[in-house]
């Protein structure tokens, strides 16, 4: 599916796949549209799948100002207004997670449901640990090291799969490209660390799910069973298993849809 920009606060990149009720997809820290891997196309088979690369990733500009949670939710806000959506599902991975969060306090207009996945609302010691070890190789400018660190995002069967090398170069437009793009990084994992939604998520009005795998160490499954309790009326999934990982929508791509696609199913008509 080729791309195509559109000017909001900023120019961004997207893409629109299949049809029905649009569901709006927000990627996570360091990637842009090829991390969704086969995500898409599988979410396209029963929605109208809008997904873009977040200001400065990708094609898209990095524009004027600090990057936080909330000028992404704004991006994303400015987006669907551009397109002309009045109301979307939304589905944000890791840092587009934080994203979805804050887009539903702010502008609840716009979310028809929130998909959380890979989520928290409040980085703990452990998370803020592992989170700055993940931030140094970017500061540094060293893709060498931050793509060996990602290695913690997959799950032990993956790392030992002969097959992970194949994974990963096709995985690589994904990843920052520039030393730009590095910075854009070290700023979003900046974001990843002051995000704090947790006394504030009982105002999500949207019906909510929150997924998650037994396998996550940069987002664990305590964090996400916190959001999930914080929600009223939020669904939590634990899912369990090989492959059930922070990178679970690249290990097992059906599952993750599938999920979504239950979920939506059953949410009243939006």
């Amino acid at each position: 599916m080729p791309t195509q920009a559109v000017r909001t606060r900023v120019t961004l990149n997207y893409e629109i796949s299949g049809s029905g009720d649009p569901l709006l997809l927000v990627m996570g820290t360091s990637g842009s549209l090829p991390l969704w891997g086969e995500l898409v196309a599988r979410l396209a088979e029963r929605h109208r799948v809008i997904a873009f690369d977040n200001r400065g990733l990708g094609g898209s500009d990095r524009g004027e100002g600090p990057i936080t949670v909330a000028s992404l939710a704004e991006d994303a806000a400015a987006l669907l207004e551009a397109l002309d959506i009045p109301r979307a599902d939304t589905l944000g991975w890791s840092l587009g997670s934080a994203v979805v969060q804050e887009l539903a306090l702010a502008r609840p207009d716009l979310v028809a449901s929130a998909g959380l996945y890979a989520t928290w609302a409040r980085a703990d010691g452990f998370q803020r640990s592992v989170l700055t070890a993940l931030r140094l190789p970017y500061v540094h400018r060293d893709m060498e090291s931050a793509l060996a660190a990602a290695g913690i995002a997959f799950s032990p069967q993956a790392l030992d799969d002969p097959n992970l090398p194949q994974l990963l170069e096709a995985l690589l437009p994904g990843f920052p490209q520039n030393e730009a793009q590095m910075q854009v990084t070290v700023e979003q994992w900046d974001a990843d660390l002051a995000h704090d939604t947790l006394d504030r998520l009982d105002a999500i009005t949207a019906p909510t799910l929150v997924v998650v795998g037994e396998q996550d160490l940069l987002t664990p499954p305590w964090q996400a069973k916190a959001v999930a309790d914080a929600i009223p009326g939020a669904e939590y999934q634990l899912v369990t298993g090989p492959g059930s990982s922070h990178c679970m929508h690249l290990e097992r791509p059906a599952d993750v849809a599938d999920r979504v696609d239950a979920f939506l199913a059953a949410v009243p008509a939006r």
